[in-house]
C-alpha cells in the first residue's frame, strides 16, 4: 500500500502543478450568476510570527500596513456587491485574521450590512482567545471559530516556533476550555506527520482533545510547498510520508464513532459547520491578497502583492491578476475530488450539472477507486469508505501543495515586496 500511495502522490503532484499554471489576466471581473449566492472567502495574510511549516500566504504584522489592507478589503467587498454578487456564507482565513480585531469586526459588520449571510467562520490562534475578542466576534455574527493549535506537545510547539508566541499546551487547553460554548462550533486545527512527531504524541493529543470535549477537530497532514521543504528540514527535520497512512488510521480509530467525519479530515461531536468551505459550495469568490476564486469553471487568483492589492482595490478595479479555465473534464475531476472529500457525491446533482456524460468522463476514476475499495455505490450516490477517506486526504494534500506551489511562484515574482515576503519563505 505504501508504494501505491507513493505512486499516487507523485502522479497527483505533477497533475496539480500542471493544472495550477494560471495565466496572467489583469483586471478580470467574473460575472455573477443570476440569483446565485456564493461563499465569500476573505484572506487576512498578517501574523504576529511565521511558522516554518505553514505554506499559506502570510507576512509579519505591520499595523499601519494592516489598517490600509483592511480598508482595501472593505472597498473590494463593496465592489463585488455593486457588481451584483450575493453571498450566503463567509469564511475568513489567513494568516491570522484576528491580529487586528477592531478592523476585522468592521469588515464583518459591513458584510452583514450588504448581504444576508447564514454562517461566518473565522480562524484565529490560541493567544487571541480573550474574552473581549470572543465577545466581539460573537456579537458580529461569527458562528464558527477555528483555532490553530497544531500540536499539544510542548517539544513540537517549540520546534515549530509556536511555544513562545502562542503558549504552552497547558495554557492552550485552558484557553480552549474558556472559549467552549461561546460559538455554535469551536474547531481545533491540528497537524499530523510532523518530522519528530511520534505515534504516542499523536495518541496523547487525540485523547486530550476528546477529554476536553472539543466540538470539532480538523486533522491536516503536513503539506509544505516545494519551496518550503528546505526550511522545514532545517528547523524541524525531514518530512516523510511513509507513516502518514498509519497515523491517519490512528486518528480515525480514536475519534470515530464519537466524532463523525464531515470531510476526510474534519471530525465533529455534533452536527456542525465543516472546515472546508470548498466542499459545501460549488463556487466561491475570494477577496484579499493571494485569495483564490472558483466561478463558472474558472480558477482566479488575486495578486499576492499586498501593495498592489491595496492599490487595485483603492481604484475600484478587480484585484484578480491570473486565471485558468479548467475545461469540462477538469471541472468534473475537480467536483469528483471536492464532493467526495465531503464523503459522498449525489448522482442527481452531477446529472443536473453535467448530464449523464459525467459517468463516462469519470469512468477511469470510478474504476480505480472502486478497485481500491475506496468507493461504494448506491442507487443515489457514491460514498467514501473508511479506507477511501485516506486516499482523499492524500489527494487533498497534493491539491493544496499544488496551490501553495503556485503561491510560491507568485511570491517569487513580486519584486516590490520581496524583502517582506522572504521572511515567510
Amino acid at each position: 500500500m505504501q508504494f501505491l500511495d507513493f505512486l499516487l502522490s507523485r502522479y497527483l503532484r505533477r497533475a496539480y502543478n500542471k493544472h495550477m499554471r494560471l495565466h496572467p489576466s489583469a483586471g478580470t471581473l467574473p460575472q455573477p450568476g443570476s440569483a446565485k449566492r456564493y461563499l465569500l472567502y476573505i484572506h487576512v495574510p498578517f501574523c504576529e510570527s511565521l511558522c516554518p511549516f505553514c505554506p499559506f500566504h502570510r507576512v509579519v504584522l505591520n499595523r499601519e500596513r494592516a489598517r490600509a489592507y483592511f480598508e482595501a478589503l472593505q472597498r473590494e467587498i463593496r465592489f463585488y456587491h455593486a457588481a451584483g454578487f450575493d453571498f450566503s456564507d463567509v469564511y475568513v482565513g489567513g494568516g491570522t485574521p484576528t491580529v487586528m480585531p477592531e478592523a476585522l469586526v468592521r469588515t464583518l459588520d459591513l458584510v452583514r450590512q450588504l448581504f444576508q449571510v447564514s454562517t461566518i467562520s473565522v480562524e484565529t490562534n490560541p493567544n487571541h482567545l480573550r474574552e473581549d475578542l470572543l465577545d466581539s466576534l460573537r456579537g458580529v455574527g461569527v458562528n464558527r471559530l477555528s483555532v490553530g493549535v497544531q500540536s499539544l506537545e510542548d517539544k513540537l510547539l517549540k520546534e515549530m516556533e509556536r511555544y513562545e508566541p502562542y503558549g504552552s499546551s497547558e495554557a492552550i487547553l485552558e484557553r480552549l476550555q474558556d472559549a467552549r460554548g461561546r460559538f455554535d462550533t469551536l474547531n481545533v486545527d491540528m497537524i499530523f506527520n510532523f518530522p519528530h512527531q511520534t505515534t504516542a504524541s499523536l495518541m496523547n493529543d487525540l485523547q486530550v482533545l476528546k477529554t476536553a470535549q472539543i466540538d470539532q477537530i480538523s486533522y491536516y497532514p503536513i503539506m509544505p510547498a516545494s519551496s518550503g521543504q528546505r526550511i522545514i528540514s532545517t528547523q524541524m527535520g525531514a518530512v516523510s510520508f511513509d507513516r502518514e497512512r498509519a497515523m491517519y488510521r490512528a486518528i480515525q480509530d480514536v475519534l470515530m464513532p464519537e466524532y463523525q467525519p464531515g470531510t476526510a479530515w474534519c471530525f465533529s461531536r455534533l452536527p456542525a459547520a465543516i472546515d472546508e468551505y470548498i466542499v459545501n459550495h460549488d463556487e466561491y469568490l475570494g477577496v484579499g491578497s493571494g485569495s483564490f476564486s472558483y466561478l463558472n469553471g474558472t480558477i482566479y487568483a488575486s495578486t499576492i502583492s499586498i501593495d498592489r492589492y491595496v492599490n487595485l482595490a483603492g481604484r475600484d478595479v478587480s484585484t484578480m491578476t491570473a486565471c485558468r479555465n479548467l475545461g469540462l473534464k477538469k471541472q468534473l475531476q475537480y467536483d469528483f475530488l471536492m464532493r467526495l472529500f465531503g464523503l459522498h457525491m449525489e448522482k442527481e446533482a452531477m446529472r443536473e450539472k453535467y448530464g449523464e456524460a459525467y459517468r463516462r468522463l469519470l469512468r477511469k476514476e470510478f474504476l480505480l477507486f472502486k478497485s481500491l475499495g475506496a468507493l461504494e455505490e448506491t442507487e443515489k450516490e457514491y460514498r467514501l469508505t473508511r479506507d477511501g477517506m485516506y486516499y482523499w486526504v492524500l489527494m487533498m494534500r497534493e491539491f493544496f501543495t499544488g496551490v501553495n506551489n503556485f503561491r510560491a511562484q507568485m511570491r517569487a515574482g513580486t519584486r516590490e515586496e520581496s524583502e517582506a515576503l522572504a521572511v515567510g519563505n
